[in-house]
């Protein structure tokens, strides 16, 4: 989710070690997962779910949310080049998220976000008997997310520790879909990840944040196993355009990696699962008073699939936020 920039003013002190220490302890831990052999579906959906500093506190209080994404994975991929449709039997898979949620900061040292999303999806297809094409559209609850933030490592809250849960809510029976197509995963994941916030000028106008998190199924259906995904972010961002009144507009920058391991289990398809993704994603977020709206595009510099996969060649995002 791409919450509002957490406006911090002043210059921000060093992270102290010990957060430095967690920090970097994530970010090695998501480099040796991501190093693996192996490689999931397509959707890379987990990448929404890290975005801007804006979906960090910077002071007790909370927030409410909701997100609109989109994207129409119509891009057959193989290894790190485009590839025939011809390849690949499934030809188009159009989804859209619409995700509610809200986190608190009960104070400096911790704070709660849950995420409960909403999914419709189009999925495009050849019937192996027939040879025809066929289509189905479903719509349906997603998982649920879930996560703690600790925050006391350091003075002004810029460097925080996240952790939590996945739930296994979504749906994962609707006839037409593949196991790595379902709107649910049926799985239970554990979500760790890691953050730093920090300013590049002292003048407080650009600032920059490093996100990142694992995505680990540790529970799941006998009959397929998603694979796990890591999710790295570097962003940066300019608070310097003042519009009238209190209205304040900064465009932002991200380079987003996102990593997918293959699938496993009798349904699952590790030859055709897994890849690698770079994608550089420019938005534009406007605060007024409490209100807050983001948006951004990603588009892809680097893909690397696994077997052939569908892919989008831009991913969209609307986020509207209040702050209380």
């Amino acid at each position: 989710m791409d919450l509002i920039h957490s406006r911090r003013r002043g210059a921000q002190p060093a992270a102290t070690p010990i957060a430095a220490a967690l920090l970097a302890a994530a970010m090695i831990a998501a480099a040796l997962l991501a190093s693996g052999t192996a490689q999931a579906c397509a959707c890379g959906c987990g990448i929404f779910d890290v975005g801007t500093s804006s979906m960090y506190a910077s002071h007790a209080g909370g927030m409410v949310f909701v997100e609109y994404d989109y994207l129409d994975q119509s891009q057959n991929y193989a290894g790190q080049h485009s590839a025939p449709a011809a390849d690949n039997p499934d030809k188009a898979i159009k989804s859209t998220f619409v995700t509610v949620g809200g986190q608190y900061q009960f104070n400096r040292n911790w704070g709660v976000s849950v995420e409960v999303p909403y999914w419709q999806r189009h999925f495009q297809t050849t019937n192996e008997a027939t040879g025809d094409m066929v289509e189905f559209r479903h719509g349906a609850a997603g998982d649920i997310r879930i996560k703690g933030t600790y925050t006391g490592s350091s003075a002004d809250m810029s460097t925080g520790i996240t952790f939590g849960l996945k739930l296994a809510n979504g749906d994962t029976s609707f006839p037409g879909f593949d196991a790595d197509t379902q709107i649910g995963s049926g799985s239970t994941d554990l979500l760790l990840g890691a953050y730093y916030l920090g300013r590049i000028t002292q003048d407080n106008q650009w600032a920059y944040y490093l996100q990142g998190q694992i995505d680990q199924p540790i529970a799941h259906r006998d009959n397929y196993l998603p694979g796990g995904e890591v999710v790295m972010v570097a962003g940066a961002y300019y608070e310097g355009w003042k519009l009238s009144g209190s209205a304040k507009l900064s465009p932002v920058g991200q380079l987003r990696y996102a990593h997918r391991r293959p699938d496993g289990g009798p349904d699952g398809k590790p030859d055709e699962t897994g890849y690698a993704r770079v994608l550089v994603s420019p938005g534009l977020e406007l605060e007024v008073g409490k209100l807050r709206l983001y948006a951004d595009v990603a588009v892809p510099l680097y893909t690397n699939a696994r077997g052939n996969q569908l892919f989008a060649n831009e991913m969209w995002k609307f986020n509207a936020s209040y702050h209380f």
